[in-house]
């Protein structure tokens, strides 16, 4: 029977509660336990994902009952999956017997559903898509058909094997993202975030368009563990916004820095909205290393913001933040220490005790998990500390289970090119459609991550066009990881590029601005989320940083003079011909004589 509960009743909290507890100790267990099969470890993953997505949500009865029902056969499933994984791997990938065929149907819709349930229509559209182009694709003529899979075969690669919703992806899911999402959640539910605005502010305040640059400062910080530009937005901007506006900052103007600046949350390591974690999978390379190949690229984001803001500055006599808003420098220390602590946890996990990422991250779990016992003043009371667990735990869960959702949902397409060879065909039709030169190829790609990033979240957009483009990149000479990021960095500019630009649309609708006029000061603001990919490629140097860091600081110091010289033509100058010149000198720096 289904609980005629709300989801805020005491009995229903309770049961949040105790589920979302039961989710964390799983994650966490399974890095401090060791070696779990991975057709157990993943579908109780998603068994554990699944109430977060359907039950406890609001909603009309018919909608709460639909999901009830979805959510009793989708954990059933993932279980039975679980249970029987000894006998499953010995069918390699085959469907025996009826009741395997509707289980197989059954995980296929949950996944679907659960997926638009989280974020919406078009991931599932298009997973839904390859499903059929997998079942009925042999019937299309010329090369895109294909020649046919027997149904037990294709079923079972994407339900009962490691090729599908079961497959790499969702590995990186359950051991790695996970853990930094809970990690995340722990550290936003004590006083960390207030630590990030209160570092921001005593950094920047003082600075003419010192609010602006206090939003760049706290969402490059906040982001660094969010790795969600719209969580950035609503966290920082309910701070920043209100603070822009008191001090006369134009509407549009507050609502682009604080879009900008938390779009650039997604780059900015560690977490990099997933992103960090599945380029590890797909590419081979060790997180460590693309932690500090993103790290120089995004550094040179945050200084084209603020150039952009000193230009700004210029025009509209952008006001510091008055002295007594700014925090007195003892709470910035003592506030500080609540991510400094687990942050200096986490690498020194990482790069001195030369620990796994996930079991770095566990210990800076238990460090942040300590910390929820105090406050800046000291031992907190009896009663925060149960609503900060409360928080931890019930958002760590939220959070894991929407990119659960995002994931497994991606890992239906990916299972389908890989089945059908389709990802194949569309690489010969980019290098065909580019004529065999690099950049033909590059502008393709960065049209299709616009395209594809305007309608699914950032990890998704990049994963299928990685999929499909990246084979293509490579074989024109670019190393993988250089290909890997180009992509993802161009999966992201839709958070501010129109039509569809999420950041935008949230901090335009918290400022009571019109989104067009925040959207395209943005783009302004933004000009590094579209010059730096290219640079990238124009000077691979510049992620080169733990193997060669004299060459990438010298190529990261070129980019950005480069960098500066174009934001401050597109915002700065007011007349044609400087904006002409300095833009065009700006991008001759950059692009030409690469480092």
């Amino acid at each position: 029977m289904i609980s005629t509960d709300t989801p805020t009743s005491p009995l229903w909290r309770t049961l949040m509660l105790c589920l979302a507890v039961v989710l964390v100790v799983f994650h966490l267990g399974l890095i401090f336990s060791g070696l779990v099969p991975n057709l157990v470890s993943r579908p109780l993953h998603l068994a554990l994902a699944l109430p977060w997505i359907f039950l406890f949500v609001e909603g009309a009865l018919l909608k709460r009952a639909s999901g009830a029902v979805l959510c009793v056969l989708g954990v059933a499933g993932c279980l039975w999956v679980a249970i029987n994984q000894d006998m499953l791997s010995d069918q390699y990938g085959f469907l025996e017997g009826s009741f395997q065929y509707w289980l197989a149907a059954v995980l296929l819709i949950v996944v679907l559903e659960g997926a638009r349930r989280a974020i919406g229509w078009p991931l599932p559209i298009v997973a839904a898509l390859a499903l059929a182009y997998g079942l009925f694709g042999q019937h299309i003529p010329g090369e895109f058909g294909h020649s046919g899979t027997p149904l037990a075969s294709f079923l079972g690669t994407l339900t009962i094997a490691e090729g599908g919703i079961w497959g790499s992806l969702t590995g990186v899911s359950v051991n790695v993202v996970a853990i930094f999402v809970i990690f995340g959640a722990v550290l936003n539910a004590g006083e960390a975030g207030q630590g990030f605005m209160n570092l921001a502010a005593a950094a920047a305040g003082r600075l003419k368009g010192g609010a602006a640059k206090v939003s760049v400062l706290s969402s490059a910080l906040f982001g660094s563990i969010s790795g969600s530009a719209s969580a950035n937005v609503a966290s920082t901007g309910a701070i920043t916004l209100p603070a822009m506006t008191r001090l006369g900052y134009p509407k549009r103007l507050a609502g682009a820095v604080e879009a900008v600046a938390s779009s650039g949350g997604q780059i900015m390591p560690p977490l990099m909205g997933a992103g960090a974690f599945v380029m590890v999978e797909l590419t081979r390379v060790p997180y460590t290393q693309i932690m500090m190949a993103a790290l120089l690229p995004a550094i040179l984001y945050f200084f084209a913001v603020w150039i952009g803001i000193n230009a700004y500055a210029r025009h509209h006599n952008l006001k510091a933040v008055a002295k007594e808003d700014r925090p007195p420098v003892r709470q910035v220390l003592i506030t500080s220490a609540f991510f400094m602590v687990p942050f200096a946890v986490l690498l020194y996990g990482m790069f001195v005790a030369k620990y796994t990422p996930q079991y770095a991250a566990c210990l800076a779990i238990l460090a942040g998990f300590v910390l929820l016992f105090f406050t800046a003043k000291g031992v907190a009371s009896g009663k925060e500390i149960l609503g900060r667990l409360e928080s931890a735990f019930v958002n760590a869960a939220r959070q894991v289970s929407v990119i659960a959702s995002i994931i497994i949902c991606a890992s239906i397409i990916i299972g389908v090119l890989a089945i059908t060879g389709l990802g194949v065909k569309i690489t010969s039709l980019i290098l065909s459609g580019s004529g065999g030169y690099l950049w033909p190829a590059l502008l393709l790609t960065a049209i299709a991550c616009l395209v594809l990033g305007m309608e699914v979240p950032t990890t998704a957009a990049y994963v299928i066009c990685v999929s499909v483009a990246g084979p293509a990149l490579i074989e024109q000479g670019l190393e993988p990881l250089q290909a890997h990021l180009f992509v993802f960095w161009f999966a992201l500019i839709s958070t501010i590029t129109p039509p569809v630009c999420g950041a935008v649309f949230i901090a335009a609708g918290m400022i009571g601005e019109n989104w067009l006029k925040v959207a395209f000061t943005a783009m302004a603001l933004g000009i590094g989320l579209y010059v730096i990919p290219l640079a990238m490629i124009a000077n691979p140097s510049v992620i080169a940083l733990s193997d060669a860091p004299t060459l990438a600081l010298l190529a990261a110091a070129k980019i950005g003079l480069g960098l500066g010289l174009i934001s401050f033509g597109v915002i700065g100058f007011t007349k044609p011909v400087q904006k002409f010149l300095a833009i065009g000198s700006g991008l001759l720096v950059v692009f030409l004589a690469g480092v």
